[in-house]
C-alpha cells in the first residue's frame, strides 16, 4: 500500500509542475501578444485552462538531449514562444 501511496503522490508532484510550467508559458505568450497590440480579454482567459494533457507523455520514459535543450533557451532564461499567424 505504502508503494502505491508514493506512486500517487509523485504522479500528483509531475501534474502539479506540468500545470505550473503551462501557466508561466501562459503568461508569457499572453504579456508577448500584448505588446504586439493583440487584444487579450481578461474574460477569456478566465475560462483557460493549464490543466490539459496533449504533451504529456502517460506511457513511459523520454530521453530529452539536455545541452541541445539548453542551448534553446533564451537570455530570459525561457525557450522562445512558437509565434503564429493565427490563434486558431
Amino acid at each position: 500500500m505504502l508503494g502505491m501511496q508514493v506512486w500517487a503522490g509523485s504522479a500528483w508532484l509531475g501534474a502539479d509542475a506540468v500545470i505550473a510550467w503551462t501557466t508561466e508559458y501562459f503568461g508569457l505568450a499572453v504579456e508577448q501578444m500584448r505588446r504586439e497590440g493583440r487584444r487579450v480579454d481578461d474574460e477569456v482567459l478566465a475560462h483557460v485552462s493549464p490543466a490539459h494533457s496533449e504533451n504529456i507523455n502517460f506511457f513511459g520514459a523520454i530521453e530529452v538531449d539536455i545541452d541541445a535543450e539548453l542551448a534553446q533557451l533564451g537570455p530570459t532564461g525561457y525557450r522562445p514562444l512558437r509565434v503564429r499567424d493565427t490563434l486558431f
